[in-house]
């Protein structure tokens, strides 16, 4: 395309050499672009969470559960499946907003002896409870009682997955109270989280928590 567009303009500078006069025209040239141009690609697969693609159950806050038990992040959904966009763009850069009982517990909260308290949001799909040392995947958020979110799985578009014996006392505590597929909001005094360790969130920290997948 360049050189065509070369030689027209060299023939309009010098005539009588190369191409005619007339070929260097803002028409001619239009059309010689236009004849170089790279056909328009076609529209690229959409990925929609709220119509799963064959073989997947569920999609929810940014990942999908497979009917074979697998769990996967959007991302890797659409990879799968070939899809270039998804409905609604892309995964949310921010946390979800703090529930309105953030700031204390609710007089319907379950409560243990040890001082965690917590509730159910959605009931799980199998009776399958992690032990202290089990391996979870998990989405979460949690935020502090001003309503601040520091820490957001569901942000990052992607689950995540670790022991639960290498965490706060207050998840693997309260992890285990959890089946499969369950969903449930932790309060969790400071002696049961950080325990006013320098730069880490103060005070009672509230959880919601997606227990996604168990493996011992």
């Amino acid at each position: 395309m360049f050189s065509a567009l070369a030689a027209g303009l060299f023939a309009a500078l010098v005539p009588g050499c190369g191409a005619p006069e007339s070929a260097s025209t803002p028409a001619n040239t239009a059309q010689q672009v236009a004849a170089a141009a790279p056909p328009p690609k076609p529209a690229g697969k959409v990925f929609d969470p709220s119509r799963p693609p064959p073989g997947w159950v569920l999609c929810h806050r940014n990942h999908c559960h497979h009917q074979d038990g697998r769990v996967a992040s959007y991302a890797q959904v659409m990879e799968e499946i070939g899809a270039t966009s998804i409905v609604g763009g892309d995964a949310p850069a921010a946390a979800p907003a703090a529930p309105p009982d953030v700031a204390a517990v609710p007089a319907d909260a379950e409560r243990t002896a040890s001082g965690l308290a917590s509730r159910m949001l959605k009931q799980g799909m199998v009776n399958r409870r992690p032990s202290a040392t089990s391996v979870v995947t998990v989405h979460y958020t949690g935020w502090t009682t001003d309503g601040k979110a520091f820490d957001s799985s569901v942000a990052r578009g992607r689950p995540a997955q670790f022991p639960l014996n290498r965490v706060i006392a207050g998840w693997t505590e309260g992890l285990q109270l959890m089946v499969e597929g369950e969903e449930r909001r932790f309060w969790i005094p400071e002696a049961l989280a950080y325990k006013g360790q320098p730069g880490k969130p103060l005070g009672m920290l509230v959880f919601d928590v997606e227990l996604i997948a168990i493996r011992d």
